[in-house]
């Protein structure tokens, strides 16, 4: 068996294409040989500028994005932490159809812990919990198709 090596520039390829594609998500096994790349898929709040009416100024209207980054701030207070899909695919709450589910609502969390499986081309990916914490919500039913970003739990971070 000869042995599959890749190069700095062939990476930078790869890098290339996702953006290109807009990927956030890419991995590639062939003959023992294993690359795997996720985008960094950290969300930033908008800032807006202080912009505050003079006496005799009409004021501006509300901007769009003032109430998801209250409400976002707002959950960040509460010690919220969300875990979205990291792709598009088929979420499953259980190993197995005859398996009880990974976690539920109020159950305790660790970081590294699985939480579901997205089946993604017929592979099955396991999505573990970031942070510890508990279980507070899940946003998906089982079996049902989740789209890249989506919510898939909220978790009560502790500690």
């Amino acid at each position: 068996m000869e042995k599959i090596t890749i190069n700095y520039d062939e990476i930078l390829k790869l890098i290339a294409l996702m953006e290109e594609k807009k990927l956030a998500h890419f991995e590639l096994e062939v003959e023992g040989f294993k690359i795997k790349m996720c985008k960094n898929t950290a969300q930033t709040a908008a800032v807006m500028p202080d912009v505050r009416p003079t006496a005799g100024q009409p004021q501006p209207p509300a901007s769009p994005l003032a109430a998801p980054a209250e409400e976002a701030a707002a959950e960040q207070q509460a010690g919220l932490h969300y875990i979205t899909s990291p792709m598009v695919g088929t979420f499953y709450r259980a190993p197995n159809p005859a398996s009880p589910p990974f976690v539920e609502p109020g159950e305790p969390v660790q970081k590294k812990q699985t939480l579901c499986i997205i089946e993604a081309m017929k592979l099955m990916n396991e999505i573990e919990s970031d942070v510890d914490g508990v279980v507070q919500e899940v946003f998906v039913e089982n079996a049902k198709p989740v789209e890249f970003g989506q919510r898939l739990f909220s978790i009560l971070t502790t500690g």
